[in-house]
């Protein structure tokens, strides 16, 4: 079953194909968390998904997680809000390629198949195009190895934002214990992709 994206997720004729940029991680390369109690990618949360990405070819990207007890919504199987968090994850990964500070504005995600505790999810996610400050992307997440059968996928619309978005809104005692950290690479970090 296929199913096309809403309008919202089209994008416009006018469109750009996507540039990656020169400073980007060259293919293969892990991308690593940007934030460290980040639930899809920090290894601070002990129930997270420790998500691991990996830059691909052109403005994609790969990652794995494996879905533990931690992760299960219906018994022995992995919750859906999980799944679209993987998602979104692997999708927010893809602004380390293009070296923007972006937000989830949309997402919609199509559960093709059951994914059984165990498994390890195996995703693949690209940029299609960029619009203004608008990116288009889409996500797919395969079981039983990179070529396996698809369980889940996604299509979604991120917006380039200003690091003052997280200043702004963001609770204060998080925001002032990264602005702190000694460490000024992992202080830029937590603010360059979707938390």
């Amino acid at each position: 079953m296929s199913t096309a994206p809403s309008a919202s997720l089209t994008p416009p004729a006018d469109a750009t194909a996507p540039v990656r940029h020169p400073d980007a991680p060259a293919p293969g390369e892990p991308i690593g968390s940007h934030y460290e109690q980040c639930f899809g990618c920090g290894g601070g949360q002990s129930h997270g998904l420790h998500l691991q990405a990996r830059a691909g070819e052109g403005v994609s990207v790969t990652a794995e997680f494996t879905v533990t007890a931690d992760h299960q919504g219906a018994p022995g199987l992995a919750h859906g809000g999980v799944l679209a968090t993987a998602l979104d994850e692997t999708l927010g990964s893809l602004q380390w390629l293009l070296r923007v500070i972006a937000v989830t504005g949309r997402l919609e995600t199509d559960f093709v198949r059951p994914v059984p505790l165990g498994t390890v999810l195996h995703l693949e996610a690209q940029v299609h195009a960029v619009h203004g400050r608008k990116i288009y992307s889409s996500a797919i997440g395969r079981i039983g190895g990179p070529d396996g059968p698809v369980a889940v996928r996604a299509d979604s619309l991120f917006i380039e934002v200003k690091v003052e978005h997280f200043i702004d809104n963001g609770r204060s005692e998080e925001i002032q214990a990264a602005m702190a950290d000694p460490d000024q690479r992992r202080r830029a970090r937590a603010f360059e992709v979707n938390p």
